[in-house]
């Protein structure tokens, strides 16, 4: 049977108007917010009304919350929600992945919220932009090892605690907290609340200052004994020994695809430049003879090249599946880890080959490998995605295989 790897029609208009946005709006403003870090990209505001158009007219999704809830109840072959954000972020971060997560409403807090929040949850909260906070000072990679806790209190959990490298954590409506019910029933209690960003008890204790995605704002945030409905836990508040931690990490099940297609997105920006740079250069690149009858550059570029592809195809599998409702945690990690890899490899290499061109800012390829790294650490870095990856091919538990 002839496997078809060519887009259907609706995601190659989703594909189109993306990269016309990213083309017209972004890139001319690429280089003037990554000097200007901390400065909110106001031409974003007219980016997100574009977005949030398309979404109503059911021909977008983005990575807000509706993004990853499709309606749609098929036994067939479904390419939906999930594949339209990826595609949309794929050709955004072509233009800049930095202003990309600067995008009001539609931060990945947003993905959490679709993954966690009840129908009830999102009718009452309206339209939000949530950021999301899960790293803490004590730990990075860990999201068992949360330590802000939240203690029911009446009505009203109390909130306690500090999160580091929040995106968009000055900038949201929201932020999507990860705190413990009860330290000792373990991953099972912790939970995610949605919590106002000027509410009582919340403070933006600082802006980090970043490699890269100058353009957009990463904060430490303290919460002193904040007070919010219990209503604002998203999801049951029952501590589920038994699921254990599965029901909050789903979150990264949509996220994970997300930031792939974003390292995919700036691979792809950096091998169209650097090819543009090789041929003026005199260099020829030929798809009839084999790598090693070209140019070393040429055969450098190939190469890259056929990495780029396997990123772009994990990523775009592990969305399919979770459009068409297949378990995705193996394949999200495993697309997140290659792609991630890629892009961060691309990007430097690129930098390399192009020489004092690309290392100078006469062109974006040093922004992109500066941005590009941390697509290889945030929602999970390099080698957590191994483990999970490990994990899933092996049946072992996150006790049995550290």
């Amino acid at each position: 049977m002839a496997i078809n790897l060519e887009m259907p029609k609706k995601l190659q208009a989703v594909i189109d108007t993306s990269h016309g946005a990213a083309a017209e709006m972004l890139r001319p403003i690429s280089r003037k917010y990554d000097l200007a870090e901390h400065a909110y990209p106001v031409e974003l505001d007219t980016l997100a009304e574009l977005f949030e158009g398309m979404t109503a007219a059911n021909t977008i999704s983005f990575a807000g919350a509706e993004a990853f809830r499709d309606g749609a109840d098929s036994k067939v072959n479904v390419n939906g929600a999930n594949m339209s954000a990826l595609v949309n972020a794929l050709e955004i971060s072509w233009g800049d992945v930095a202003l990309l997560l600067s995008v009001p409403f539609q931060g990945l807090g947003n993905a959490a919220l679709s993954g966690v929040a009840t129908d009830e949850q999102l009718t009452r909260l309206g339209k939000v932009w949530a950021a999301m906070a899960i790293t803490e000072p004590s730990f990075g990679s860990d999201s068992a090892a949360v330590s802000t806790t939240a203690k029911l209190d009446g009505d009203e959990y109390v909130i306690n605690g500090e999160k580091i490298y929040v995106t968009a954590g000055a900038r949201a409506s929201h932020i999507v907290v990860w705190a413990t019910l009860d330290k000792s029933k373990g991953r099972a209690a912790i939970k995610s609340f949605i919590v106002p960003r000027d509410h009582p008890g919340v403070t933006v204790e600082r802006l980090e200052h970043k490699l890269g995605i100058k353009a957009s704002d990463t904060a430490a945030i303290r919460f002193d004994n904040a007070r919010i409905p219990k209503d604002n836990l998203l999801g049951s508040p029952e501590i589920n020994v038994d699921k254990g931690f599965a029901g909050v990490m789903e979150t990264f099940d949509n996220t994970r695809p997300i930031v792939a297609a974003m390292a995919v997105g700036v691979a792809r920006a950096a091998l169209e430049e650097l090819r543009t740079i090789l041929t003026e250069a005199g260099v020829e690149i030929s798809y009839d003879k084999p790598a090693h009858a070209q140019s070393a550059p040429a055969a450098e570029f190939l190469r890259l090249e056929a990495d780029w592809e396997a990123g772009y195809l994990l990523t775009v599998r592990s969305a399919w599946q979770a459009d068409n409702k297949i378990p995705n945690s193996k394949e999200a990690s495993m697309g997140k880890a290659k792609a991630a890899r890629v892009g961060s490899d691309v990007t430097l290499k690129a930098v390399e080959l192009a020489g004092t061109t690309g290392y100078s800012e006469s062109t974006l390829l040093e922004k992109w490998a500066r941005d590009s790294k941390i697509l290889d650490i945030f929602e999970g870095t390099q080698q957590i995605q191994q483990l999970v990856v490990a994990r899933r091919l092996l049946g072992l538990s996150s006790a049995e295989l550290k």
